[in-house]
């Protein structure tokens, strides 16, 4: 079987939810609602994958309209770079809005800021989208290997960005040798000792995503949560919201997914040994959002007590729930995922549609009362990518 499965039977549910729990995704969410262009994205059921696939109601959480960036990013870095700013005015995010971040007396009393940090991509984009908007400089590196594209809309953002000859964790120390030779606000997802604060906000940041999709669904509880990891940011925090906001009632069952080729997570939960274990090399996966080498420790520390299962998965699964989600079935609407964001509906697919994978399902409990939700959270931001694996069956590493 391609799919490596851990199932989390020792988690401890000891690590502090407070950070991501619903408290701080209202107090996130009501900052990011006062930035132009806030919209709730959209929550969207797919019916007849649902009858075919044999389970009750399959979510996707589309993050594709996002601040018109294509992706979720936007979330973690804008409100990551409020809260440094209130942080530097002495004031809580709450007695601040983004128009008052904007002003001239808060920029006046601030001063010139450069914020700079490594990408794979949709990360750095929404990180020189909020400084641009709030009137302060950026720099961002992105990996080898890193598409054109996603350099230009970066750039085209005003950032000074620069694809690097390294892989994106030696990008990532790149960035922080460069915050420290030249002064610069370092405002990176990864989280390691000393250095966890901003990668917390930036977490919080996506907190807000999960608050949205639990008051779209309104009186239906998702049973099944499948996030994807790269670092473990994204996933770590939503873990902990859904940990928290379901706390009264029957949890979901919480699924990590990753590359195998990136699968730091993965391993890490594999070696039950306390450390964080890496994955070095190129990273060569089509899952350009998650080819990460190294845990983030902030996201570990709520994955390792909270979540419930790992998975470490092939290429292939990314461009089938790509295809999927792309040419879906009779009246189910079209969505448009990019490799990173389709990955968790592909493995779902997988798993409930071949025969020799029914253990797997019996592990996983999806049924026909199951109740899904997967986070589409990136649309084509690579296109030639996009077509390729669509148009042309090609899926393996790039």
């Amino acid at each position: 079987m391609d799919i490596k499965f851990i199932d989390n039977q020792k988690k401890q549910q000891k690590a502090p939810l407070i950070q991501f729990g619903v408290e701080k995704a209202t107090k996130a969410r009501t900052f990011l609602e006062s930035v132009p262009g806030y919209s709730i994205t959209p929550l969207t059921e797919l019916p007849e994958l649902s009858m075919f696939l044999g389970v009750h109601r399959i979510y996707i959480k589309d993050e594709r309209s996002r601040f018109g960036l294509n992706a979720f990013k936007a979330l973690g870095g804008c409100y990551c770079i409020g809260r440094y700013i209130a942080k530097k005015l002495g004031l809580d995010i709450e007695e601040l809005s983004f128009q008052k971040l904007q002003s001239k007396s808060v920029k006046d009393q601030i001063g010139d800021i450069t914020f700079v940090t490594a990408t794979d991509g949709n990360h750095g984009r929404g990180i020189a989208w909020a400084a641009k908007s709030l009137g302060y400089k950026s720099v961002v590196y992105l990996p080898k290997g890193s598409a054109e594209e996603r350099l230009t809309n970066i750039q085209t953002l005003g950032a000074k960005a620069h694809i690097t000859d390294l892989n994106y964790d030696d990008t990532v120390r790149f960035a922080k040798d460069q915050a420290e030779q030249n002064g610069w606000v370092l405002v990176q997802d990864t989280a390691w000792e000393g250095y966890e604060e901003i990668p917390g906000w930036i977490m919080e940041g996506y907190t807000a995503m999960g608050l949205e999709a639990v008051e779209q669904l309104k009186d239906i509880a998702f049973t099944h949560i499948f996030l994807q990891a790269g670092v473990g940011a994204m996933a770590g925090a939503l873990t902990g919201f859904f940990r928290d906001y379901y706390r009264e009632t029957d949890p979901p069952i919480i699924t990590i997914v990753e590359p195998d080729k990136a699968d730091c997570v993965f391993r890490t939960a594999a070696a039950k040994d306390e450390t964080l274990h890496r994955v070095s090399g190129d990273l060569n996966t089509i899952m350009a959002g998650l080819a990460c080498g190294e845990v983030s420790t902030s996201g570990w520390k709520i994955l390792k007590d909270w979540a419930d299962n790992f998975m470490s998965v092939p290429d292939y699964l990314a461009a089938k729930g790509m295809r999927i989600l792309g040419s879906p079935l009779g009246g189910d609407p079209r969505i448009i995922s990019g490799e990173s964001g389709a990955v968790t509906l592909g493995v779902v697919a997988e798993v409930l549609l071949r025969k020799e994978m029914k253990g797997l399902k019996e592990k996983l409990g999806l049924d026909e009362k199951s109740v899904i939700l997967c986070i589409s959270t990136e649309g084509d931001t690579d296109r030639e990518s996009y077509r390729k694996i669509l148009w042309d069956g090609m899926y393996p590493s790039l």
